[in-house]
């Protein structure tokens, strides 16, 4: 016979859950239904499939492109700079102090974003820029000449990375500090050589830690509006400004197809969370 549950012990798990569940009904689960529901009406509010439809217009792919684009190349390549970071931090020898200072910076740093930041970055690399008026002055270097801009593409990556690489330095520096210093005494007292332990140690065992990482900083950078919208306003027509413009703009004012933009940016942020969330498991139960 499969043993019962004491009542009490029930009604105790609902009374410690109820504050999450309540949050996530609130602000995860009503605000879904919410743009579920508005993407398949109209405004008079009767059923309809053309916001679905419209989500297949050229100005509406185009956005999902250079939003996927922007998001993935910063993802990755804060992903790659800021595991090396980390890894310097917790392996490297540094003073203690310093791996706290750098530690904290990071915890700053990752949520400085928005108006401030955009600020920031046309202040030190804008046309007059602190760092771009010294390059001309000192070493006769315009930047903007060799086709830098601040206000495109590559400039948001690299806007962006300022809050990402912070970012994975905080999610993967405890995976960096789950590999055991009996493994690598293991492998070289076996003749192994340093590119043998991350072939066969390190990376197997830190792998679904750094891409469950790197999915994060993926949906962290897809749904970021207020740095873009602040650096580049709408000379680059990334999802989420789009989106706003079809809600609140007085051009593309369309609520409706609004929400079914939303709604598809919630399926890919939810799909990229879940599996972070996937490999973060994978990532426990093969470092216990």
């Amino acid at each position: 016979m499969r043993p019962r549950i004491p009542t009490h012990s029930v009604w105790e798990g609902l009374w410690r859950g109820g504050p999450f569940f309540l949050f996530a009904a609130l602000f995860l689960l009503l605000p879904t239904v919410y743009l579920l529901v508005g993407s398949f009406t109209n405004e008079q509010g009767h059923f309809t499939l053309a916001n679905i439809a419209a989500l297949g217009e050229r100005n509406v792919m185009d956005a999902y492109a250079i939003s996927l684009r922007v998001s993935i190349a910063s993802a990755v390549s804060s992903a790659i700079l800021g595991t090396l970071l980390a890894w310097a931090l917790v392996h490297g020898g540094l003073p203690t102090g310093l791996r706290s200072a750098v530690m904290t910076f990071c915890g700053v740093a990752s949520n400085f974003a928005g108006v401030p930041l955009a600020f920031a970055f046309l202040s030190t690399l804008g046309r007059m820029g602190l760092v771009t008026v010294l390059l001309r002055t000192w070493f006769d270097f315009n930047l903007y000449s060799s086709g830098f801009n601040l206000l495109s593409f590559v400039g948001l990556v690299l806007t962006y990375s300022y809050f990402q690489i912070s970012l994975m330095v905080l999610i993967i520096s405890p995976a960096l500090e789950g590999l055991r210093t009996e493994w690598r005494e293991a492998c070289t007292s076996l003749g192994g050589t340093a590119l043998d332990f991350w072939r066969r140690i390190a990376l197997p065992v830190l792998w679904p830690s750094i891409l469950g990482a790197t999915l994060l900083l993926f949906a962290n950078a897809f749904g970021a509006i207020a740095t873009a919208y602040a650096l580049t306003g709408s000379s680059l027509n990334i999802m989420p400004i789009l989106l706003y413009a079809q809600i609140r703009g007085d051009v593309l004012h369309n609520p409706h197809l609004g929400y079914a933009m939303a709604l598809g940016m919630v399926f890919i942020t939810g799909a990229a969370n879940a599996g972070y969330m996937l490999l973060r498991m994978h990532a426990d139960r093969r470092t216990r």
